[in-house]
């Protein structure tokens, strides 16, 4: 968590594209948020009917942490729009891209429970040190 789902028509985004679409998913989701980059996930599809992307050639939908402002989540969309935009053929007005809240105790990592945003090196301290213990 964050997860990030890119869907778009077949062939409209490159496997190199993905490549660096994902790296700027997980840039823009950590200068905005300050999560660490392991909590982000992004996933390709290319399995889009015609009617749910409603004429457009791609839609990113991203679950992200309760808490962020919507200056964040405005900043989020907006980069990430255009970093599929850069690294691609596809005009911004056929990119499509939403995000929603989802609460931290809904979500684990790495079989624990996410962290409240702010909270994140704490979380992973004792995480780390959990799987130090198990071995």
């Amino acid at each position: 968590m964050p997860l990030y789902m890119c869907n778009a028509k077949k062939g409209a985004i490159s496997d190199a594209a993905k490549t660096k679409i994902a790296a700027d998913i997980t840039r823009i989701h950590c200068e905005v948020t300050d999560a660490p980059p392991t909590f982000v996930h992004a996933f390709f599809f290319e399995d889009a009917p015609h009617a749910p992307l409603n004429g457009k050639s791609a839609f990113l939908f991203g679950t992200i942490r309760g808490g962020r402002n919507d200056e964040q989540k405005q900043r989020i969309v907006d980069e990430m729009t255009r970093a599929i935009h850069t690294h691609t053929t596809i005009p911004l007005d056929e990119i499509a891209a939403m995000i929603a809240d989802t609460p931290a105790s809904w979500v684990m990592e790495g079989g624990d429970l996410l962290p409240e945003p702010g909270e994140e090196a704490e979380w992973l301290k004792a995480h780390e040190a959990k799987l130090a213990a198990a071995g």
